[in-house]
């Protein structure tokens, strides 16, 4: 898949799969939608304990990386595991503008630690904050009650439909502990009844700058 680097509305960079009109992050802003969805509707509901975290598709790490900085606010020691099929070439990494646009310069060699990391090896970035990047797809995961929170941030539905079934849902229904959390900024209703499907509690949330709504699903 040919990738090029654009920039978004926020003035941070992402990649669009140019063959599917596709893009890694939001036009609107990378880093905005990364926070909103992620951070604010997600991290931050676990303040001051251990988390453990499933991110469905690295891709650009600006996840993983903005994770990494809030975390210390919140007091928080996290476990991150990340799947991803297809990694970004170390080139393509060094194009990202995410420490710049978020002000952290001195923190670019942690944002190229999460890429250049060994993949199915758990790492320490920090004393508070270890790495697993996993190789693998989606449907190929079998995690069982392993997960406080899963940051979904698969492609969108229009060109890979079959990761917001319930085939995928159930998946992560089984991966999250009890009273686990699944973000995503997506508000499909498609995907909102798969979710429901598999046994989700599940709520529409206003979404990131220039989507109406994003979804958060609960284990009870």
């Amino acid at each position: 898949m040919k990738r090029k680097i654009i920039l978004t509305q926020d003035g941070s960079s992402t990649l669009e799969i140019e063959a599917w009109g596709e893009h890694y992050h939001s036009v609107r802003g990378a880093i905005q939608e990364a926070y909103h969805v992620f951070i604010q509707n997600g991290l931050s509901l676990f303040p001051k304990r251990e988390v453990n975290i499933l991110e469905i598709g690295l891709g650009t790490g600006l996840n993983a990386f903005i994770t990494f900085l809030e975390h210390n606010h919140l007091g928080q020691i996290i476990h991150y595991e990340s799947i991803e099929a297809y990694p970004l070439t170390l080139e393509e990494v060094a194009q990202l503008n995410y420490t710049s646009q978020l002000g952290v310069t001195d923190q670019e060699p942690t944002f190229q630690l999460i890429h250049q990391s060994p993949w199915e090896e758990t790492i320490k970035i920090s004393e508070s904050f270890s790495l697993k990047k996993r190789k693998a797809f989606f449907e190929d995961i079998t995690d069982i009650e392993r997960f406080d929170l899963i940051y979904f941030d698969a492609f969108g539905a229009r060109v890979q439909p079959e990761l917001w079934t319930s085939f995928i849902f159930d998946k992560m229904y089984k991966s999250l502990r009890k009273n686990g959390i699944l973000v995503t900024y997506a508000s499909k209703g498609s995907a909102r009844r798969a979710m429901l499907e598999v046994g989700f509690s599940v709520e529409k949330l206003p979404g990131a700058m220039g989507k109406r709504e994003m979804l958060r699903a609960l284990k009870k």
